[in-house]
């Protein structure tokens, strides 16, 4: 199976979605919906501190955390409707006690998963595939002369 020609723009609006991310490291907390967030995160190449909403009591508890944290946050839920519901919750609770937050990486990251998966925990996947899938496209190139 040979990648369309956007698998490896895909896979670079990826890659750097999780630089981005890193480079907030140490001012900012991730949030994200539960522990195989995390996980996904982390086996992509994320350091970071995180908050699970899930199991850290709800939206109001992670922008209390983030406040008294003194950082900002990353808000990264699932990009279904669930996910994107519990973003806007996120978004007004964090408003509410004047923390900022960035929105746009989960934003990059949902755009570019979009023909694959609807969740975070599918990262590690999504990107697997990616990196698969790009590589036979260009080695199919190679052995073509192009």
């Amino acid at each position: 199976m040979r990648g369309t020609p956007d698998d490896a723009e895909r896979l670079s609006a990826l890659e750097d979605a999780v630089d981005r991310i890193n480079l907030l490291r140490g001012t900012h907390i991730v949030l994200v919906e539960g522990l195989k967030d995390i996980a996904a995160l982390e086996s992509i190449g994320v350091i970071a501190d995180f908050f699970c909403v899930q199991s850290g009591g709800g939206p109001v508890k992670a922008a209390e955390h983030v406040w008294r944290s003194g950082k900002e946050a990353v808000i990264m839920t699932d990009w279904d409707r669930r996910g994107g519901n519990l973003a806007g919750t996120l978004r007004e609770n964090l408003s509410s006690l004047g923390v900022g937050y960035d929105d746009r990486i989960r934003a990059d990251m949902a755009f570019a998963c979009r023909p694959y998966s609807k969740d975070v925990e599918s990262l590690d996947s999504v990107m697997s595939l990616l990196r698969s899938r790009t590589e036979d496209s260009l080695n199919h190139n190679i052995r073509d002369g192009d």
